[in-house]
């Protein structure tokens, strides 16, 4: 990990304490749901962030109230990162109706309107003209927000990137389009699908301009990030950030992962932004192994209640289920 003093040199303690508690805090809410998807408790698709939780961190922790997020399917840590309660992304996750989507999103498609959380969503690169929408209808307004787009790299071979940055760039819209390149689409590795695996440099041809950054470093992420948002607010248009990282679990729960080896996981798992970022502070005297022991702790006490909390959520009512439901008359 490169050193966090180098990236940004007035970093607190208490800052970095931050960033390695709500990192903690994604990593083992991704680990329960793992165990309640076995135990047939949350039901359908599951796409884990493990990995890569310094980009969510790094790229949320600059945000303000009035910003707008739109995800992916992975956006578990999207979610908690913005500050949707855990309780009531684990009762999504369980289908409940205490869930942020009342239960009726699940894994994928999280929701929250009063954080500006505009969801997961299950159509790879189907949230970049969305992004651009919010962004148009948020300049129209009048305020001063920011919409961060989070993007996998497989999402860059799709029409609507394309289309979404060219627009994003020709009406200079506020947009952080935040590419997550863990190096697969899926199974598909990224130098098998795309000629130019540099994908920073994409936003060129559309007169944006871009950074590429370690995506394993939350601070690095976090700077980077920094610098995009005062651009994009001071009314310098969108910007491109690629950050560079990889996911330690499968594509999903049904992934057999036959097209990476164990080896290259565990060669990446070196570089995991939790145990980077808190072996650099305890070699700095910043923390202790038991300030660190005692922040899993509490996450774990805080994991337990949201799932406790979810369980005793109930299911939404049958009659109900054509509430929110649009029809012509």
């Amino acid at each position: 990990m490169t050193e966090p003093h180098a990236a940004k040199p007035h970093l607190t303690r208490e800052h970095l304490l931050g960033l390695l508690r709500e990192m903690i805090r994604i990593r083992r809410f991704e680990a329960k749901c793992a165990e309640l998807y076995q135990a047939e408790k949350i039901r359908g698709f599951l796409h884990l962030y493990d990995g890569e939780e310094a980009v969510a961190v790094g790229v949320e922790g600059q945000l303000r109230p009035g910003d707008a997020v739109v995800s992916t399917y992975r956006e578990h840590g999207h979610a908690l990162a913005r500050g949707i309660p855990m309780t009531a992304v684990m009762a999504e996750m369980l289908g409940r109706r205490d869930g942020c989507s009342r239960g009726r999103g699940g894994s994928m498609h999280i929701f929250d309107a009063q954080r500006r959380f505009f969801g997961g969503n299950a159509i790879v690169g189907g949230g970049l003209p969305l992004a651009v929408g919010l962004a148009l209808a948020g300049r129209m307004g009048g305020g001063d927000g920011v919409t961060i787009c989070f993007f996998g790299d497989g999402a860059v071979a799709e029409g609507e990137f394309h289309e979404s940055l060219n627009l994003a760039a020709l009406w200079g819209l506020p947009v952080l389009f935040v590419c997550e390149n863990n190096l697969y689409a899926m199974g598909t590795a990224l130098d098998r699908a795309q000629a130019r695996t540099d994908l920073a440099v994409r936003a060129a041809s559309y007169g944006m301009p871009a950074a590429a950054v370690d995506g394993m470093n939350v601070v690095a992420v976090e700077a980077e990030t920094a610098k995009a948002i005062a651009a994009i607010r001071a009314g310098q248009g969108p910007f491109f950030l690629e950050c560079r990282t990889y996911r330690f679990r499968a594509h999903s729960m049904f992934d057999a992962q036959l097209y990476r080896t164990k080896a290259e996981i565990e060669e990446w798992q070196k570089r995991c932004p939790i145990r980077s970022l808190s072996r650099w502070m305890e070699d700095s005297g910043l923390v202790h192994a038991g300030e660190v022991a005692a922040l899993e702790a509490g996450i774990d006490r805080e994991i337990e209640d949201a799932v406790a909390f979810a369980e005793a959520s109930g299911w939404e009512p049958v009659e109900d289920l054509a509430r929110d439901v649009m029809a012509s008359p």
